[in-house]
């Protein structure tokens, strides 16, 4: 694993995806580095990722968590099944505790970490924040999925 390259440029170059996906260029296009037992990012909202007059909107707030929270999971069932690549896994639940409003003028920090596992499902913490605040709280449950799904074989 090259750890100068994100997980998404890394593994899925051309993932479509508007929260994640490094072929979108009208996409958030976070990048997740694994950082020991942690995965992080950090993101610069822009203006039009507001809700109101200096704030991020709660909807690109949780595209943000989903997003890193699931490529959390994915690295970690790779590193856990021994695989060469991310299996490719899907968000079953997910749901984000907003804190304190998230300004727009400062960049973000996403970590995520991994509290339970099995062999294709993880379960993932995450915090959103800037400087020492941690605006929002994550938790999400991720899966592997099977050939079939719609999901299957996205990166």
């Amino acid at each position: 694993m090259d750890e100068t390259q994100s997980l998404q440029d890394q593994f899925a170059p051309r993932l479509a995806c508007f929260g994640c996906g490094p072929a979108n260029d009208k996409g958030l296009q976070i990048k997740s580095f694994v950082k020991g037992d942690k995965v992080v990012a950090r993101f610069q909202p822009l203006p039009h990722h507001q809700a109101y007059e200096g704030m991020v909107n709660g909807g690109i707030i949780g595209t943000l968590l989903d997003c890193h929270m699931n490529w959390a999971a994915a690295w970690h069932l790779m590193t856990r099944n021994e695989l060469e690549s991310p299996p490719c896994t899907v968000t079953a639940r997910y749901s984000v505790e907003f804190k304190t409003p998230t300004p727009c003028d400062q960049t973000l920090d996403l970590i995520a970490w991994v509290v339970e596992s099995s062999d294709r499902k993880a379960v993932i913490n995450a915090t959103l924040g800037y400087a020492d605040e941690v605006t929002v709280l994550g938790e999400g449950t991720f899966v592997s999925v099977n050939p079939g799904h719609p999901a299957w074989h996205r990166w």
